[in-house]
């Protein structure tokens, strides 16, 4: 009987696998079964962190814009900004006007204060 060669399908796949984990220390880049754990745990890691990263810009934005809006007005906050800018059907998002607030303070002092007056003015009138 002949003698067969196992295929090259099996090694191929682990040596994709240990370039994966190449960068890992001692057994996590060298035994294939804990590089298949390690593989498994940094891709659930990477999954989760995407998320949490997203809620941090978020919080990080708000924090600014809010910093930025309370040193103008004296009883002015985030909360009431945003109010104001969906009254007025203002499409600025977070991300802008947190720039805003960074490169240019009076920029977002002008904004805050269009708002403020043209939704006190619907007010005031009774338009809205």
């Amino acid at each position: 009987m002949t003698r067969i060669k196992r295929g090259y399908i099996a090694r191929r796949r682990r040596t994709k696998i240990r370039l994966f984990a190449s960068s890992f220390r001692g057994a996590h880049s060298r035994l294939t079964r804990t590089i298949t754990q390690q593989k498994i745990r940094a891709l659930v890691s990477a999954h989760r962190d995407r998320d949490k990263q997203k809620r941090n810009f978020r919080r990080l934005w708000i924090t600014r814009i809010n910093a930025v809006i309370r040193e103008g007005g004296v009883s002015y906050s985030y909360s009431k900004l945003i109010n104001d800018l969906y009254k007025r059907q203002l499409l600025l998002n977070r991300k802008i006007l947190a720039q805003i607030a960074i490169s240019n303070k009076n920029c977002l002092y002008m904004i805050s204060n269009e708002i403020r007056k043209e939704v006190d003015w619907k007010e005031y009138t009774g338009i809205i």
